[in-house]
């Protein structure tokens, strides 16, 4: 079993216990899970004032950000799914089945997938569970890689800040400087880091 899929068996034994709510995908609580959908979709109105796009939700979990979409915001969006979990992406296709849904592991899969204007990983390098520092760092920069090539325009995610009272040892609290290197190196210098929404980590949108 790869090291990464202790990470998947923790958010679908969440979802087992909690069902379709803010703590089935493992968010503490449902204002700051908001928070999060609307700096995420902000990856878009700092770049460009467009409003006809392909979006892809990787990680999508049970499709929340598509109900942030729906309910909260007048975005024009062709949305789309993914997910390693198959539990997560039977439940998304039945609350939402306009919807197209990937299920499938990008690291092995990578050919199966199309590209997308914007890609949102929400949640995806938050936590580590058992894995080390270095174990999550390496699959972090294999997954970023991986999806950023997929995506034609640019990408969100966050990580657990540094810049807190204490860590926990399930959370992947990322350096600044460490990620910042690699994505110069590696993806792109057109980035913008996020520390203004109160939480405990930071947002990246990386552009092409």
């Amino acid at each position: 079993m790869k090291n990464y899929k202790a990470i998947i068996e923790h958010y679908e034994a969440c979802l087992a216990e909690h069902g379709d709510t803010h703590l089935g995908v493992d968010w503490p609580n449902i204002e700051d899970a908001l928070k999060r959908y609307k700096v995420m979709l902000e990856l878009l109105d700092l770049k460009e004032n467009e409003n006809n796009f392909s979006l892809l939700d990787f990680g999508c979990g049970a499709s929340h950000l598509f109900q942030f979409i729906k309910e909260q915001t007048t975005l024009n969006v062709e949305y789309n799914g993914l997910d390693i979990s198959k539990a997560f992406v039977d439940l998304s296709k039945e609350k939402f089945p306009e919807n197209t849904y990937y299920c499938l592991d990008i690291l092995e899969e990578n050919n199966a997938l199309p590209n997308f204007d914007y890609v949102i990983c929400n949640g995806i390098f938050t936590e580590k569970r058992e894995l080390s520092f270095d174990e999550m760092w390496a699959y972090t920069k294999n997954m970023l890689t991986a999806i950023f090539n997929k995506t034609e325009k640019g990408m969100a995610f966050n990580v657990m800040s540094k810049a807190v009272d204490w860590e926990r040892w399930d959370l992947f609290h990322l350096p600044t400087d460490l990620l910042i290197d690699f994505m110069t190196k590696e993806l792109s210098r057109n980035f913008i880091i996020r520390n203004d929404y109160g939480l405990y980590e930071y947002t990246v949108y990386i552009y092409k």
